[in-house]
């Protein structure tokens, strides 16, 4: 029983239980066994009979044989044989039978002519069982115009087949018992190959993009059907069928996952491919520029070697990107976990960005606080965020740098008051290759991969990127991580600010 199921009544555990393939199964393999058996049983029974009739068709045979070999005796009373075998006149108490000509011949040829048929016990008011020791066979006979009647007690032979057949129910009764668990068992290890991968479906689901090839590959022999130009087939569901029902539900779960991931992967292709034909359209022009009038024209030749120079530093950058990226989602980058302090991480950015930008103002907020995590990565993605504020903060803006801890979580963020973001592209901008502005692309040198890196290195850490932003405003974007176990000791001067000016709210 599920996690899910032992917090349920326990009618609607058993209401489920019944709806499951495991019950079906199992109750069709028990009634199938229990109707062998009770037609076993039917044609023991008609044996049984069919043998108490050949005996006492052979013992009225013998008895033929041996009384009436001289002829015609005289019986004014009734004559009692062995094995309680008696013969004497007719007097028609119970109704006989006779045996059609076409099977006489099976018959022993002294009694096959005569009327037969079971005499019941004259009492009325008695049990089953001594109903079948008093029971006897009668066979109706012609002798001289005389008709003569042979019984045979049918009580010994009931006793031995009533005490065999009591021990035949016991043993099928002990048999359908350990069959219906066996049985039982048997099902759920045949359908165990259905849970397996309904689990390992519900895993990938919950994996969000970190897709295991492993488990891929395991799914894909089962999944044939279903290719690349035909991901939006969905498998059909029988409501009465709860494993398939689950499989089916969480195969098309991920089905939709990988449809949407694969029509992304689209996208990204054709985006990069965008992305990279600008600077190639560009160096490729100032090269026939150079080649036409740029071998004698100083002030053409330096402005063309600018510009490759420049493109082939942005293709470095978004090819350097893609890279990234690519890495990431294919599980090949390795972290390189440590416990650092992060107030240090982000003064060391804020210190050598203020080296490389000064038509910008910074600030920094920090207190003490140490995760575990990979401080090279954690870096980048800090550095994503400022070189972000910066392309879209105007000169003489101010930047402010934060690290604080909000309960086992620490918050890194870089706030700005720049042009800020529309409330219809917030939920948009960790996707790859979009900007707000596309009218910026070329002036800021962005090619819309920052974010999606920030947010991928926030994923790998266990953590999540929160936005807040107003046009006209500023945009402040927090990193969240959980905090180390074991926080660092406070340094000296530590949680000062290096310039004491309040974060305050956006």
């Amino acid at each position: 029983m599920s996690k899910k199921e032992r917090g349920k009544p326990p009618e609607a555990s058993r209401s489920r239980y019944k709806q499951s393939i495991v019950y079906k199964l199992g109750m069709k393999l028990f009634f199938r066994l229990f109707g062998i058996f009770l037609l076993l049983d039917i044609v023991i029974c008609l044996l049984a009979a069919v043998s108490a009739v050949m005996y006492s068709e052979r013992a009225a045979a013998s008895v033929v044989k041996s009384v009436f070999i001289y002829g015609t005796p005289d019986m004014n009373s009734m004559y009692s044989l062995g094995s309680g075998i008696e013969i004497k006149e007719y007097q028609g108490q119970y109704k006989l039978y006779r045996i059609p000509r076409l099977f006489q011949n099976l018959y022993p040829e002294s009694t096959a002519r005569g009327a037969r048929g079971f005499k019941p016990p004259e009492a009325e008011d008695i049990s089953f069982s001594e109903f079948l020791r008093n029971i006897k066979y009668g066979i109706i006979i012609e002798q001289n115009g005389a008709k003569y009647e042979i019984t045979v007690p049918l009580g010994q032979l009931a006793d031995i087949f009533t005490f065999a057949f009591r021990i035949l129910l016991i043993i099928q009764l002990i048999i359908i018992i350990d069959r219906a668990f066996k049985d039982i068992r048997m099902v759920r290890r045949t359908l165990s190959p259905i849970y397996e991968l309904t689990t390992a479906t519900q895993i990938l689901n919950r994996a969000g993009s970190q897709f295991d090839p492993a488990k891929m590959e395991a799914l894909a022999g089962k999944l044939e059907g279903i290719d690349a130009a035909r991901l939006d087939t969905r498998i059909p569901v029988s409501d009465t069928q709860d494993e398939l029902k689950s499989l089916a539900k969480a195969i098309n779960d991920m089905l939709d996952r990988i449809n949407e991931s694969y029509r992304a992967q689209v996208r990204f292709v054709s985006d990069a491919s965008h992305e990279l034909r600008t600077p190639i359209s560009v160096i490729q022009g100032y090269a026939n520029l150079l080649d036409r009038w740029g071998k004698k024209d100083e002030k053409i030749l330096q402005e063309s070697i600018t510009a490759i120079r420049d493109e082939a530093a942005n293709m470095k950058e978004l090819v350097e990107q893609l890279l990234f990226l690519a890495r990431g989602d294919n599980n090949t980058i390795t972290l390189q976990i440590e416990n650092f302090n992060l107030c240090d991480l982000a003064r060391e950015v804020v210190h050598e960005t203020e080296m490389i930008d000064s038509s910008h103002s910074y600030e920094a907020h920090l207190s003490e606080i140490s995760v575990s995590a990979d401080r090279a990565l954690i870096k980048q993605a800090l550095r994503i965020l400022v070189d972000n504020a910066i392309k879209y903060t105007p000169s003489g803006g101010r930047i402010t740098v934060a690290v604080k801890k909000d309960g086992g979580s620490a918050m890194l963020s870089v706030q700005d008051d720049g042009i800020g973001i529309s409330p219809e592209s917030v939920p948009k901008i960790f996707d790859r290759f979009y900007r707000a502005d596309e009218s910026r692309t070329r002036a800021t040198g962005g090619a819309g991969l920052g974010l999606s890196i920030a947010k991928w290195i926030a994923q790998r850490h266990c953590g999540h990127m929160d936005v807040l932003s107003r046009e006209g405003i500023g945009t402040r974007i927090t990193l969240v991580l959980p905090a180390a176990e074991t926080a660092l000791a406070a340094q000296p001067n530590a949680g000062a600010s290096e310039k004491h000016q309040n974060l305050g709210e956006i």
